[in-house]
């Protein structure tokens, strides 16, 4: 298990505050655009690819980083994964009812740790295993009220779990395997889903249509809301690909949970969002489940260098080899 000092410390710790600061604005942007544009989602995200790989472009001319020859064939894996990711999880919210959506959703972390033991030789130990088990409490309750299965939503949900967690899994792993940065493998796969989610639009989402794209009257507030939007998820991608690739697919699911309540929160404070009463218990539990997992990774962390606990709790989940 690796080892952080503590620059690598404060600066994950900051990645981690980063990305849940900009998944939060990003919600809110996007929300805007959907309102006010009524800017479908698989395109969304397909402008968000374009705009990252501008982004990575950006700053390659800059030298912040060094673009390295990658094989195509390879990272299309990757590439596929992300865009089933999208598509199925779409159709998950479209199925589902939002509660629904959140229950199966938590089974991302237990589904990448039986990918990452069984493929990858990775080991977790039962404390971190345990933890799991608050969080989903959690996010159960926050969804309490909200809660209803059907055979086809709960099928489109379960395979959107498997990908998104192929997807968090390979982002990582191909980051060793290849021996690449996250701006170095953002670079090619960025450009790779966009072209991928190009070819399912016309499908899904075609902008020819009545009430379509084509036909909106765009004002100057429209296209830079759009393009803020962009800029946020060019970020947005890019902290999530360090934090996979620095500590875990896992540690980055529970900072998923926390952004998740984070949003309740910050529903119920600004907009006065109804909260029930379960639901506070529920974000109480997720709370304690996230507090635990870094507690336990921390304390794991320092007892394999035989070194005292620091004030600061980090979040470092690089897994141990069996």
């Amino acid at each position: 298990m690796a080892f952080l000092t503590e620059p690598s410390r404060v600066f994950t710790t900051f990645c981690l505050g980063l990305n849940l600061f900009l998944a939060i604005i990003i919600v809110l942007l996007n929300k805007w655009v959907y309102v006010h544009i009524n800017f479908p989602n698989v395109t969304m995200t397909f402008s968000h690819f374009v705009m990252t790989f501008i982004g990575l472009v950006i700053c390659q001319s800059f030298n912040i980083f060094n673009v390295k020859r990658l094989p195509i064939f390879k990272m299309l894996p990757l590439a596929f994964t992300f865009c089933g990711f999208v598509v199925f999880t779409n159709l998950s919210l479209g199925y589902n009812t939002v509660g629904t959506y959140q229950i199966i959703k938590t089974m991302t972390m237990p589904c990448i740790m039986i990918i990452q033991s069984y493929w990858y030789g990775r080991s977790f130990l039962l404390k971190i295993k345990m933890t799991l088990i608050p969080l989903t409490l959690g996010v159960f309750l926050n969804s309490f009220y909200d809660i209803k299965f059907n055979i086809l939503g709960t099928v489109f949900a379960s395979i959107g779990v498997v990908v998104t967690s192929l997807y968090q899994v390979w982002v990582g792993e191909k980051q060793k395997e290849f021996q690449v940065n996250s701006m170095q493998l953002l670079y090619y796969q960025a450009p790779l889903s966009a072209a991928i989610l190009l070819l399912v639009i016309p499908f899904v989402e075609p902008p020819w249509v009545e009430n379509g794209l084509f036909h909106h009257s765009w004002s100057s507030t429209d296209v830079i809301m759009v393009l803020s939007s962009g800029v946020v998820a060019f970020l947005v991608n890019l902290s999530i690909y360090w934090i996979i690739g620095n500590t875990s697919a896992v540690t980055y699911n529970v900072l998923g949970q926390l952004k998740f309540c984070l949003t309740l929160i910050g529903g119920y404070v600004l907009f006065h969002d109804p909260i029930q009463g379960v639901q506070f218990l529920g974000i109480l539990m997720t709370f304690i489940g996230v507090y635990l997992y870094t507690h336990i990774k921390l304390k794991e962390q320092q007892q394999s260098k035989g070194l005292p606990l620091p004030n600061k709790l980090p979040v470092s989940d690089r897994s141990s080899s069996k």
